[in-house]
């Protein structure tokens, strides 16, 4: 049995830059009907969360480290993230959830110092939205 805490694993692996997903452990462990799903979304999220805020995290102090021949993003890439960002803003972060730029963003509102709070706000809305309609979903096609 996978559990509470194997469900904060995978939420929080699944938002860092590996290529993970979270979605067939909640949804597994809703269907087993042994866990308060306010608690499964709760878990899910705080982990979702806290893997997006290790993102930020290395977007913000990784910067220094820009132009080394082993950084993982050339100076074209990182100039094409920050005019996307720049461009849509901050409320960007609201596609925190979306697979394939979801994490990216994350670690490009890091590198341009958007402010921790307005980060864990609006990545925590998108998170928690996301897995309320996953489990809702999961119900509705029972």
């Amino acid at each position: 049995m996978i559990g509470y805490a194997g469900l904060f694993a995978s939420a929080f692996l699944a938002a860092t830059l590996l290529p993970m997903g979270s979605e067939a452990v909640l949804v597994g462990l809703l269907l087993q009907g042994d866990h308060p799903l306010v608690l499964l979304l709760v878990v899910a999220t705080v982990g979702n969360v806290a893997g997006s805020a290790l993102n930020w995290v290395l977007g913000r102090f990784a910067r220094k480290y820009e132009g080394r021949r082993w950084f993982p993003a050339s100076p074209a890439q990182i100039a094409q993230a920050q005019a996307w960002y720049l461009r849509y803003g901050k409320f960007s972060l609201l596609l925190s959830w979306v697979p394939i730029i979801g994490d990216p963003i994350t670690v490009v509102a890091g590198a341009l110092r958007t402010p921790l709070v307005t980060f864990l706000v609006l990545v925590t809305l998108a998170k928690a939205t996301r897995y309320g309609v996953l489990a809702w979903a999961t119900f509705a096609l029972m």
